[in-house]
C-alpha cells in the first residue's frame, strides 16, 4: 500500500510529512518526504494549547484548544498537498493517510491521552482514508500509549545485527531496544530537546540552540543538574511515558543563558544514561533519530554520559528527520490489517494489539 505519514511532535516546530510503499511488516520503501515549519506566532497558540489541555481534568471543550486545531488541521491539509506535489503523486493513488494529530496533553496514569487534528476534515480534503488516534485503545488497555515508532524501527532494522538500540530525540525522548529474539523494549527517557528550546526561546529570543553552540560555552551547573535527576520518573521501571509538560525550567532560572543550556543539555544526555539501566543488556552503540540528533553538543554529551558509541540513524541508510512521519504512516497500514502496533515491552499493555481509528473518506 502507498501510505501518507503525518508528525507534529514535541518539539512543536511544524508538521513532517512522508510517502512511503509498504505491507505494513518487513517491506518498506521511501518515496517523499518534507517538513513544514510552523510560523512562531502558531507555535506560541499551540504552546498555550497544551498548557490549558494539561490543566484540564479530561479532554473537553476549550476554545482555544478548539481554535488551534481548526489551525492545526489546515496546515496538515497544506502539507499533505505540498508533499503529493514535490513528489508527483496524486491523491487517487494514496491508500491511507496515517494522521497523528499534535499531543496537547498526555496522562496515562489518568487513563487519557488526547491528540488534536481533525481526521474527518482532512479526510474529505483529498478522498483518502485516514487512520487517526492511534494512541488512545492502549491506554484505554492500561497501557502507557507511547512509545509507538518501535514496530517501525524494527522493520527498518530487519537486516541489522541484534541487539540494537535507537534513541529518538524530539521535544522528549525515547529509546527502543531490539533484542536478538527481536523482542522490544520502549519506553520514554525523559526530555530531549524540549526543555533546551523552552530556554532559548525565553532566555535567548531564538527558537532553539542550533547545533549546541549555545551549551559548548557555558559551565553545567552540577548542583542544578543532580537535584533535576532527583526525580521519580528515572526511577521507574519501564514501560512508562511522560509529557513535555512534566519537567519545568524552573531549576535553571538565574543562570546564564549558556549554562542553563549547558546544564539543560546534560540533563538530556544524563537521563539517557539512566534509562540504559532499565535495558534488558546494554547495547554497544546508540542510533539516534529526530531533530536532537544535530546537536552536536547533545550528541558528544550522551556519548560521554554513556560511555558508547553515538551514531545519527542516517549512517544506517535511513533518514532520521523523516522516521517518525515513515512510522505512523506503517502504523496506518498495520491498522487497516488489524495488525498490532503496541506490545507489553514498549508500552506495557497487556497483550500485542492494533490501535487507531479509521476516517472513511466517504
Amino acid at each position: 500500500m502507498v501510505a501518507i505519514g503525518l508528525m507534529s511532535g514535541t518539539s512543536r516546530d511544524g508538521i513532517d510529512a512522508a510517502l512511503i510503499r509498504t505491507d505494513g511488516e518487513g517491506q518498506v520503501e521511501r518515496i517523499g518526504f518534507h517538513s513544514t515549519p510552523y510560523d512562531a506566532g502558531f507555535r506560541t497558540r499551540l504552546t498555550e494549547a497544551c498548557a490549558r489541555a494539561m490543566a484540564m481534568a479530561a479532554p473537553g471543550f476549550e476554545p482555544l484548544i478548539d481554535a488551534v486545531e481548526t489551525e492545526l488541521t489546515q496546515a496538515h491539509v497544506e502539507a499533505v498537498a505540498d508533499l503529493m506535489g514535490r513528489a508527483g503523486w496524486q491523491a487517487q493513488d494514496i491508500d491511507v493517510i496515517g494522521f497523528h494529530g499534535h499531543t496537547v496533553a498526555h496522562k496515562p496514569d489518568q487513563g487519557w491521552t488526547w491528540q488534536i487534528g481533525d481526521a474527518d476534515g482532512l479526510a474529505g480534503a483529498f478522498g483518502i482514508p485516514v487512520v487517526a488516534d492511534l494512541r488512545s485503545a492502549d491506554v484505554e488497555a492500561g497501557g502507557q500509549g507511547a512509545p509507538l515508532l518501535p514496530v517501525y524501527h524494527r522493520a527498518l532494522a530487519a537486516d541489522l545485527p541484534r541487539p540494537l538500540a535507537v534513541l529518538n530525540l524530539g521535544g522528549v525522548a525515547n529509546i527502543t531496544y531490539i533484542g536478538a529474539d527481536d523482542a522490544l523494549t520502549a519506553f520514554d527517557t525523559g526530555m530531549a530537546s524540549g526543555l533546551i528550546d523552552n530556554w532559548m526561546q525565553v532566555e535567548g529570543g531564538v527558537g532553539f540552540d542550533d547545533g549546541g553552540a549555545v551549551a559548548a560555552t557555558g559551565r553545567i551547573d552540577e548542583s542544578v543538574l543532580t537535584g533535576m535527576l532527583d526525580h521519580p520518573f528515572f526511577d521507574m521501571p519501564p514501560p512508562k511515558s511522560i509529557d513535555r509538560e512534566d519537567f519545568t525550567l524552573q531549576p535553571v532560572r538565574g543562570l546564564s543563558l549558556a549554562d542553563g543550556a549547558a546544564t539543560l543539555t546534560a540533563f538530556t544526555a544524563q537521563s539517557v544514561e539512566l534509562a540504559l539501566r532499565h535495558l534488558p543488556a546494554r547495547p554497544t552503540a546508540l542510533y539516534v533519530a529526530g531533530g536532537g540528533r544535530h546537536n552536536g553538543t547533545l550528541m558528544r554529551m550522551i556519548g560521554a554520559a554513556t560511555g558508547i558509541p553515538v551514531h545519527a540513524v542516517d549512517t544506517l541508510g535511513w533518514n532520521g528527520d523523516s522516521v517518525e512521519a515513515e512510522g505512523f504512516a506503517y502504523m496506518a497500514v498495520r491498522s487497516l490489517k488489524a495488525l498490532p502496533i503496541s506490545f507489553p515491552g514498549t508500552t506495557g499493555v497487556p497483550r500485542a494489539m492494533t490501535g487507531g481509528a479509521l476516517f472513511d473518506a466517504e
